[in-house]
């Protein structure tokens, strides 16, 4: 085991600005800036090995629930390189708090701002604009991620996201019985 880090309060606010910065540049989530995150904590400071850098991403994309989490994982994996549990929650409560905090103000400002001003044309544009973008974006999600394998042998998963996306345009059932479906078609082997 190597020896603990010793990080002194001058470290604990590097870390917090550093994540107070990533979090005004991260458009698409965090994810988006997780290459920065990496070279920050691993390269340049060294507060964390590559494995558990690499570790916290795994495990917040396996783990049901926000993929922001792997920004807690990545502070807490830094609190306990220091030795000490209580250093890990302060881990936390920092990156957390930094990649948090001023993009959740900017979005909910902006978002005011917009409702206020919901009649101007510039507002609705853009609006309608991000529409097609959002979808866009959203499609090209779903093939990348059904897209693992050949798309011949991937037809029943196709059949099932079509069969899906046609019973919410058309139905009033709620998502969560889409998904509960197709984790039973998955399980079952059907897809």
């Amino acid at each position: 085991m190597s020896a603990p880090l010793l990080l002194g309060w001058d470290d604990w606010a590097s870390l917090f600005v550093h994540f107070l910065m990533l979090s005004l540049m991260q458009f698409g989530g965090a994810i988006s800036v997780s290459a920065d995150m990496q070279r920050f904590l691993v390269e340049d400071k060294g507060w964390l090995a590559q494995s558990q850098f690499a570790d916290a991403i795994a495990l917040a994309q396996a783990a049901p629930g926000p993929n922001v989490l792997f920004v807690a994982l990545m502070g807490w994996h830094l609190g306990m390189n220091t030795g000490s549990p209580a250093a890990a929650f302060a881990g936390v409560a920092l990156t957390m708090a930094g990649i948090l905090l001023p993009s959740s103000i900017l979005n909910y400002q902006v978002a005011q701002w917009g409702h206020r001003n919901r009649e101007l044309r510039a507002v609705r544009a853009f609006r309608l604009g991000m529409a097609p973008i959002v979808i866009g974006m959203l499609l090209a999600t779903s093939w990348l991620i059904a897209g693992a394998g050949s798309q011949t042998s991937n037809w029943p998963l196709w059949l099932l996201a079509a069969v899906s996306c046609l019973v919410i345009w058309r139905t009033r059932l709620h998502l969560l019985w889409m998904l509960g479906a197709g984790a039973l078609l998955g399980a079952l082997g059907f897809v």
